[in-house]
């Protein structure tokens, strides 16, 4: 763990090293000792923190990395002069960003998502409600933009799910190319909504 994030509080610390290893580990590939090794944190102050222990933890970690992420959005968004260069530039620092991870560094909630939306249902229902708060957000956009709502909830589905498979094809082909390309077809699929209400 970096020297500044060994001075955030041990409940901090333990979300931050579970967020990382769960990412790149997966659910099941991530041990109880391992997280608190890596905090570093006292054994026990997992279990005072969350009584329920590795799945409550993990809910936890889904969520809190879901509303870290839609800030990351929300931040490209409203930086981008349109919404058609945002979702662009999401893509492009999406790219950047597993690459930059040596191809560790994905989607915070799809590695534990795909591993147990059939065997952990309280997981899975965690992992849902991050995917609708992202769906919710790209779709509110693209209504205010004056895209139907219906249609706006359709092309915020294949743009998560571009961004998704993009995110699982970069890291099994060590290449940022299945992101360049997904973020083209993002960009290509809105842009006739978009275009049509400018």
């Amino acid at each position: 763990m970096p020297a500044a994030e060994t001075q955030l509080p041990t409940r901090d610390r333990i979300l931050f090293t579970s967020a990382e290893l769960f990412r790149r580990q997966g659910y099941a590939g991530t041990g109880l000792k391992q997280i608190t090794a890596q905090a570093p944190a006292p054994f026990g102050s997992l279990y005072h923190f969350w009584p329920g222990g590795k799945e409550e933890l993990a809910a936890e970690v889904i969520r809190t990395g879901g509303d870290f992420f839609l800030a990351l959005y929300r931040a490209i968004i409203d930086a981008a002069p349109d919404l058609l260069t945002g979702v662009g530039d999401f893509f492009t620092g999406a790219g950047e960003t597993v690459a930059a991870t040596d191809y560790q560094d994905a989607c915070p909630i799809a590695t534990v998502a795909g591993e147990i939306a059939s065997t952990h249902e309280p997981l899975r229902a965690a992992s849902a409600d991050v995917f609708e708060l992202w769906l919710g957000a790209l779709t509110e956009d693209l209504v205010t933009a004056e895209v139907p709502r219906a249609r706006a909830r359709e092309l915020s589905l294949s743009i998560l799910a571009l961004l998704e498979g993009a995110f699982l094809l970069c890291r099994t082909l060590r290449s940022t190319e299945p992101m360049t390309a997904a973020g083209a077809a993002a960009v290509a699929l809105l842009t006739p909504d978009l275009e049509a209400d400018a």
